[in-house]
């Protein structure tokens, strides 16, 4: 599993690394801060933010870097982590060299890939949650990065920790998801494999549950016997699980772990509230969303300047692939800036209901430029409606299926999708201009009312 020099065939991009030669990076096709990978655009270098967090010195390094050594064009992830675009031939070096002077490197260099643990973006501040974990976030973060045989895993397994957060992700599949059941200090933590926590009552239910304190020892054990059964070939524990069921995997986990598993029951996770990055939240935290999840170095720089007049000095990224400024002292000054800035704020912008990958425009494997296609669909977006466009079947956009999904098929056509079934959902329409997709949905608003 996870062997250094294994191509991950999962990403489009040509496989062309670029490392400082002092520092000992793994071939991958995934973008890394020292592993730099070629799309059409020029170099993508990901910075992987420990809970999507990030100090305004070190935004405006990055803002710096970006515009010095690269296109200027830094994009905020569905993992909630930025990356600098169209880096520059012969500037790759110069351009690592300098994020990692702003201290958005990992402890080591291998541990760079695995620093994959997502967390609400309140948390830590959100009085409704059940429990604040970021000090168990520290805590798996370390364990992540501390102990060098983890550091075999694939830069795409991921694990998801959920506090009980009213703003939450929790529609992105991670190999290994944990989720607080109650309120008290030694509560329990549900957990489960390669999906998500259930919210309904259809929902895969949580495999078993484990103490709040004993949650760091049962991550460890399930990382490493995922490690010890997964061929070179399954970098996923979704892949794991086709080989072994659920109830084995259960049955192995139990037998190496001091600390019980307990039943989780029927327990169901508590809807987030929707849209609730965006705008202000409890009247102190001001959230909005960059065009398509593009920044430029400028608009970047503007938000560390935010964050030190209004807040506290960070920036905190969602996996909405917006920004969220945490403890401003004029929360209504912050959000009028925010939107100057051109970020929307409130879920009735369509700009705010779009979600856009890279398209043809700067990835190989794009068959539209869906860039520009979801600007060209704004004015034609129903009010309500949320639209994924995808330039092919990688979703590299978005970890979730969504609502209603535009999916490439030529430049400018588009297959039509709503959720529901495998895959992208059910197919409404193919062969579709956006000035048809538009006209579709706006006729037919039964497609996509009805979904969250």
């Amino acid at each position: 599993m996870g062997k250094p020099g294994r191509r991950d065939a999962n990403h489009g991009d040509q496989v062309k690394h670029t490392r400082p030669t002092d520092l000992s990076v793994r071939p991958s096709a995934c973008p890394g801060l020292l592993r730099i990978v070629q799309a059409k655009d020029g170099g993508i270098c990901r910075i992987k933010l420990p809970c999507g967090r990030l100090s305004a010195v070190q935004a405006r390094a990055v803002a710096a870097a970006a515009s010095v050594h690269a296109s200027g064009l830094i994009e905020a992830t569905n993992r909630s982590n930025l990356q600098v675009r169209g880096v520059r031939a012969g500037a790759e070096l110069a351009l690592i060299e300098a994020l990692l002077a702003a201290g958005l490197g990992a402890d080591t260099p291998s541990a760079d890939d695995v620093r994959n643990l997502m967390v609400s973006p309140l948390a830590g501040l959100d009085p409704s949650a059940l429990v604040d974990i970021s000090p168990l976030a520290e805590q798996l973060l370390a364990l992540l990065q501390g102990k060098p045989h983890l550091h075999a895993l694939s830069p795409k397994f991921a694990l998801l920790l959920d506090g009980g957060e009213a703003m939450a992700m929790l529609d992105h599949p991670h190999d290994i998801w944990l989720a607080a059941m109650g309120r008290s200090e030694d509560a329990l933590f549900a957990f489960g494999l390669a999906g998500c926590p259930p919210q309904a009552k259809d929902d895969a239910p949580a495999l078993a549950a484990v103490r709040r304190a004993q949650v760091p020892a049962l991550v460890e054990a399930l990382l490493d016997l995922f490690l010890e059964l997964a061929t070179p070939e399954q970098t996923r524990m979704r892949h794991l699980l086709a080989n072994y069921p659920e109830g084995d995997l259960l049955l192995r986990l139990q037998q190496r772990l001091a600390l019980p598993l307990l039943p989780a029951g029927e327990w169901r996770r508590a809807a987030p509230r929707p849209f609730a990055h965006l705008g202000i939240c409890d009247g102190r935290h001001v959230g909005g969303a960059p065009a398509l999840g593009r920044l430029d170095s400028t608009q970047l720089s503007a938000l560390a300047e935010l964050a030190d007049t209004y807040g506290d000095g960070s920036l905190r990224l969602t996996p909405w692939q917006s920004v969220l400024l945490p403890n401003t002292g004029d929360a209504a000054a912050c959000l009028g800036a925010m939107q100057a800035l051109g970020l929307s704020t409130d879920a009735r912008e369509p700009l705010a209901r779009l979600i856009a990958c890279t398209g043809s425009a700067g990835c190989a494997k794009g068959l539209a430029d869906t860039k520009a296609d979801a600007l060209a669909l704004v004015p034609l977006l129903p009010a309500g409606a949320v639209a994924h466009l995808s330039g092919c079947p990688r979703s590299c956009a978005a970890a979730h299926v969504a609502p209603l999904t535009l999916l490439a098929a030529g430049p400018g056509r588009y297959d039509l999708y709503q959720r529901g079934g495998a895959g992208f959902g059910r197919l409404l329409a193919r062969d579709l201009s956006i000035q048809e997709a538009g006209e579709r949905l706006a006729a037919s608003p039964d497609t996509w009312s009805s979904t969250p």
